[in-house]
Formats: C-alpha cells, sequence, structure tokens
C-alpha cells in the first residue's frame, strides 16, 4: 500500500526550512512528490543561534521560538500539499526535526540532553496532520549520542549488498554514515560543515554563504591555522560522538585565531574562508580513512554538495573514491535529510526501531519521536 509522509529538517546552519512531501510505496521504495524551502527571517534566525548558549530568560525565549519555528514548518507543510494538489488527511504523519540549541549527550549527569525546539502540538493544530517530533531524545535516554540518526535511512535508500560505500552529509556540522559489504552500518559527525564557513562569510562579506567555495577558491590555505584547528581533541575521539555549535562556533574559531596571531601572524580573511574550507574537507578525508578507507563511492548531500570549492577538495583528498551528490542516486542534496525525517515518522507509526546502536552506542534499538495527534 502507498502512504504518505511529509518531512521537515532544520539543520545547524539555520538557513531555514526544507521539506518533502514523500511516497513510500512499492515496488520502488520511494518518491519525492514535492520539495519546499522557507527561510527563518532575520529575527528568528538570531533568536535561534543565540539560544545556543546561555542567556537571560531562555526558557520564555525558547518557548516563543519554538513557537515561531512551528510557524515556518507549518508554512512549508502548506506549501508541499498545494504543490501535490493534497488534502492533509492524505498524509498518514510529518516528521518534524526541530531546530537544535543543545546538544550534550551524556554530559553533567551521565544521561545529558539534546534540545531540538518546536512546539509540536501547535505544528499539528495548524496542519491537521499527525506530528512525530523529538526524534533524538530516546536514544539519549538509551545512552546513546542522539545522532546521527540518517544512516539508518542511508542504508535504506543507498546500500547495496556486497559493496562497501559512503554517504557524507555536508550541513551546518558533517556527518558520515559508512555502509559496509557485510551489511553493517556506522556513523558519526566528523566535524564542522559549512557552519564555520557560513559565519566567516557573513562576518567579512555580509553574505549568508560562500557561493560555490568562490571566495574560499580565490584564497590560500594557512597551514599554521589549519594546524591549530586540527589538534581539537573532537577530531580524536573514536565513535559513537556527535558535535554541534555547542563545540563548533565562533567563539572556537577565535580562539583558534588567537592562538596563531600570539605567533605573529595575521591573516587574512580571504585566507582564514579558504583554511575553513580545507578543514571541512579535512575532517571528512580523515573520518573516510579510519573508518571507510574500503568504500569505492562516497554520495555527499547537505548545502556543502553545492560547493564547488569544497567538493574540489574532498576529490583531492579521495582521488581513489567516486564522488558525487545523491542526485545520481536519485534524490537531491538538500532533500536527503528531510527524507530521512519522513522515514523516520513511517518507523515510528510502524512502531519500526530508527535508531543504530552501532552508530549512536545506544544500548539497543528503540523507536524514537514523540506523537502530537491532529484531532
Amino acid at each position: 500500500m502507498n502512504r504518505h509522509f511529509i518531512g521537515l529538517m532544520s539543520g545547524t546552519s539555520l538557513d531555514g526550512v526544507d521539506g518533502v512531501l514523500v511516497e513510500f510505496c512499492s515496488p520502488s521504495p520511494l518518491a519525492v512528490r514535492a520539495h519546499a524551502h522557507r527561510a527563518f527571517s532575520p529575527e528568528l534566525k538570531r533568536e535561534l543561534l543565540a539560544l545556543n548558549t546561555a542567556s537571560a530568560h531562555e526558557l520564555h525565549r525558547a518557548a516563543l521560538a519554538g513557537n515561531a519555528v512551528a510557524q515556518v514548518y507549518a508554512e512549508v507543510v502548506r506549501a508541499l500539499l498545494a504543490t501535490a494538489d493534497m488534502a492533509p488527511s492524505e498524509v498518514v504523519a510529518l516528521g518534524a526535526h526541530g531546530q537544535t540549541v543543545r546538544h550534550c549527550p551524556g554530559a553533567f549527569d551521565g544521561i545529558g540532553y539534546t534540545v531540538q525546539l518546536c512546539n509540536g502540538a501547535l505544528l499539528a493544530e495548524l496542519t491537521g496532520i499527525d506530528v512525530i517530533a523529538d526524534f533524538r531524545s530516546r536514544d539519549v535516554a538509551a545512552g546513546g549520542q542522539g545522532a546521527p540518526l540518517v544512516p539508518a535511512f542511508h542504508r535504506a535508500a543507498f546500500g547495496r549488498d556486497g559493496e562497501s560505500l559512503a554517504v557524507l552529509n555536508i550541513g551546518g556540522i558533517s556527518n558520515v554514515t559508512v555502509l559496509a559489504a557485510d551489511g553493517t552500518t556506522t556513523g558519526f559527525d566528523c566535524g564542522p560543515g559549512n557552519v564555520l564557513m557560513d559565519h566567516w562569510c557573513a562576518l567579512h562579506r555580509s553574505e549568508p554563504y560562500d557561493r560555490d567555495g568562490a571566495w574560499a577558491a580565490s584564497g590560500s590555505v594557512d597551514q599554521a591555522l589549519l594546524a591549530v584547528m586540527q589538534n581539537e581533541a573532537y577530531f580524536s575521539l573514536p565513535p559513537p560522538k556527535s558535535t554541534g555549535r555547542d563545540l563548533f562556533n565562533p567563539a572556537w574559531l577565535t580562539r583558534c585565531l588567537n592562538q596563531t596571531a600570539a605567533a605573529g601572524q595575521v591573516i587574512d580573511p580571504v585566507n582564514v574562508q579558504a583554511t575553513l574550507t580545507e578543514l571541512t574537507a579535512w575532517c571528512c578525508h580523515q573520518s573516510m580513512a579510519r573508518y571507510a578507507s574500503d568504500a569505492s563511492q562516497l554520495w555527499v548531500c547537505g548545502g556543502g554538495a553545492y560547493n564547488a570549492d569544497l567538493m574540489r577538495r574532498l576529490v583531492q583528498r579521495l582521488p581513489q573514491v567516486k564522488i558525487d551528490s545523491t542526485e545520481a542516486q536519485g534524490l537531491a542534496a538538500d532533500q536527503v535529510e528531510a527524507v530521512a525525517f519522513a522515514w523516520l515518522a513511517s518507523a515510528w507509526v510502524d512502531r519500526r526501531a530508527g535508531n543504530l546502536p552501532t552508530v549512536t552506542g545506544s544500548r539497543g534499538p528503540r523507536i524514537l519521536g514523540a506523537l502530537y495527534p491532529a484531532s
């Protein structure tokens, strides 16, 4: 039986919401029937960014931000339904990731927490569709990292019997999924994706991102700064591991720049951008070299797949691997994560586990998400 689900994703890059309406069908596993994007307003983006760090009236502001996120999500849902000419009643459920503002699994009390802002009850009220949200908390409660959650979907969508390959998502944070030939799946966050590049571009060029990586391509990598950044302890941690703006943020970059400046070196902003792009390519390469050395193919998704300079650097670092966008596999690079959350919503409805203990380190498979019924 063919069923329709909606997936909604807003990532660490804070560029807004991507939504997809997906038909899960037979014999082909899925078909994207509609895709929509809505940017966050500058005011909401600033507030979500501010909520990543301790500040006054956090509970009040987070509640209002959750309402605002739900309203943007609802706009995307309405656009999807209009494009597909469908009624809300024709959609089984929607999977809403929410906007991560804190991610601290295992911290403080041995359990930790992860926070994705989105008022699921309000989203159900606005859309008239059952909402599945808060996917990460169940895995954290079971001792896992709560991230990344997309590898189970990557296995379902891209896995091939008897062939080892990898899927690299480069959003604000980069994460890799290793699909081994024997059917096992592993995955983890590599490190920064676009998050620092976007910040630096906005700071020095008043542009939200470095289009095609053109600014970075015009600069030169500063090897001293790169070495300082590569010394970050996170890169040498074994998986399971996950990260976010809690670590890779402007303050982290400032410390790296100050450490380099203390050695008597002031770096031109364009060369900092080139170095940040090289850092992203390097941490992805290191992850592949350590945990997917036998992978013959690498499928790239997320905003980073559209950064020509970053893709060029990946090809240079991994000459033995066939590298291409997931579009070559039938899924546009900017749709993969949203489709994954539609898939996770379908897993909840079917009472199937959505996590992989080999990825997150949880004590076992768990059904992920909480239900906000439409009525």
